[in-house]
């Protein structure tokens, strides 16, 4: 299996740290957050790694190199103009020609890839969708789901009072190729505001995995921060 990292955007929020790499590229724990991905997805056997790039690009690629070092292949996918989650994987398509996982950067999730991967199977899903619990959602995409977890509705970012489900993106998907003839070609397109929304309209089976682990962002310095501590805490307890 193939994976696309999705790992170009600047983080903005995050300046003065980000002033020179890509926010995927942040200290946490003495070590990028994206090399702590690239190490989870080798550990669950995923060794065949795009990662897309556009702010800061040849920090990347100086830390990374093919990927050698690491035990995994590494290609990029260089972004002039940045083309949104689902656009940066679509600039990839031809090299996604069987069930593949995409991973968003600058997220640390605690997560059983394999379990996952059995799951989208068991299912037959044409997407999965990884999700997690979440007390405040107006700032992420939200799921509505089944007890099998079939999804209903995705709502990117919803204002107050537009659903009652607690169930988050985290940022994980497992998608079936056919996924990419549903991203338009050569402009900006998101996954959960535009592409997860086409599909369930489509009818086709999107599935929510629900995860059990942790899940940090790192979007602001106070979520770093919090990340950091939880790290902390794991090592020495």
């Amino acid at each position: 299996m193939k994976a696309f990292i999705l790992a170009a955007g600047e983080g903005q929020r995050l300046r003065p740290l980000t002033d020179r790499c890509p926010k995927p590229m942040v200290l946490v724990g003495n070590r990028p957050l994206l090399e702590r991905i690239v190490d989870q997805l080798k550990a669950a056997g995923i060794t065949e790694i795009w990662i897309n790039l556009h702010h800061c690009p040849e920090s990347v690629r100086k830390h990374f190199g093919d990927g050698s070092r690491f035990g995994v292949n590494i290609s990029y996918s260089l972004e002039e103009t940045l083309l949104g989650t689902a656009g940066a994987v679509k600039n990839r398509e031809s090299d996604f020609l069987e069930t593949f996982l995409v991973y968003y950067g600058d997220n640390y999730v605690e997560i059983d890839l394999a379990d996952m991967v059995r799951f989208h199977r068991e299912q037959k899903a044409f997407a999965t969708i990884a999700v997690f619990p979440a007390d405040e959602t107006s700032a992420s995409g939200v799921v509505e789901a089944d007890r099998s977890g079939r999804i209903r509705r995705f709502l990117e970012k919803p204002p107050p009072g537009a659903t009652a489900s607690r169930l988050v993106n985290a940022g994980i998907y497992l998608l079936e190729p056919a996924v990419l003839r549903a991203i338009p070609g050569a402009q900006k397109s998101d996954f959960g505001r535009d592409i997860f929304p086409t599909l369930l309209a489509q009818k086709k089976l999107l599935c929510a995995y629900s995860l059990s682990g942790k899940v940090i962002g790192i979007d602001t310095p106070l979520l770093l921060s919090r990340l950091e501590s939880y790290l902390l805490e794991r090592k020495s307890g």
